[in-house]
């Protein structure tokens, strides 16, 4: 990864957190965007204690296109390409059928989908100068196989799956490769809520009888950032323990 520059939204905690550390670990620079602005100066702090990166850092609520757009304009203006981006800041709310809100609805799409579009199209015309690039958008087992009570989440993340393959076939030509990464269940503060029944049951569907981590999502993202997948794109990896198979 060295030479190469990530954008990952929602950096500050979760997979974007571990993914940024693994990537740093690997020679990368990174860009990093949250909401959070305390916990993405304490992540830039551990990363530059620990690894010779060059890190940034930008307060960013990804449900207003204007903030993306403003920090696409600073790069833009520093002229510093970006490589690689991953889309994957996402909130979770489970509610049945007859319990979904409106707002609900809006909510979720306005984090889970739309961004992923607006900070696509940014990048892509930052990363043709390079005619170039990489582009992870995190999606989720629930996208692809449904679950109950997660009818809204569910299919905001298999819009994103729709993105990724449609991107994929519209940039290959440009050099740009968009693949999804499909976690499971993986031990997050997305998931840390969850009753304690619920989480057994799930414990139980997974073959490897544990709950993914952080890091084994963002490993599949390094592949995906790096030369080492430079002939892939268009694919949904599931990082899922067997969950799902």
């Amino acid at each position: 990864m060295k030479g190469k520059t990530m954008l990952i939204t929602g950096a500050s905690k979760g997979i974007g957190k571990a993914t940024a550390l693994l990537c740093a670990e690997q020679g990368a620079s990174l860009v990093l965007l949250s909401r959070n602005s305390d916990l993405l100066n304490d992540l830039k702090q551990e990363i530059i204690s620990k690894y010779p990166a060059k890190v940034l850092v930008f307060p960013c609520d990804i449900t207003k296109p204007e903030q993306i757009e403003n920090v696409f304009k600073q790069l833009n203006a520093e002229k510093i390409t970006i490589d690689c981006l991953v889309n994957n800041a996402g909130i979770m709310q489970d509610a049945t059928l007859l319990t979904i809100s409106d707002e609900l609805i809006k909510n979720t799409y306005e984090t889970n989908v739309f961004p992923v579009i607006h900070a696509s199209r940014l990048a892509v015309k930052n990363m043709l100068r390079k005619r170039k690039g990489s582009i992870i958008n995190i999606t989720s087992i629930i996208g692809i196989n449904g679950h109950p009570g997660n009818t809204v989440y569910g299919s905001s993340k298999a819009a994103v799956v729709g993105i990724t393959k449609s991107l994929a076939k519209e940039l290959a030509p440009l050099n740009i490769r968009v693949n999804a990464v499909a976690p499971g269940f993986i031990e997050t503060e997305l998931t840390a809520g969850i009753d304690e029944k619920f989480r057994e049951k799930n414990l139980n569907s997974i073959g490897m009888k544990r709950f993914g981590k952080p890091e084994d999502v963002a490993k599949v993202i390094l592949f995906l950032a790096s030369d080492l997948s430079e002939y892939v794109t268009g694919q949904v990896i599931g990082v899922d323990g067997s969950m799902v198979i």
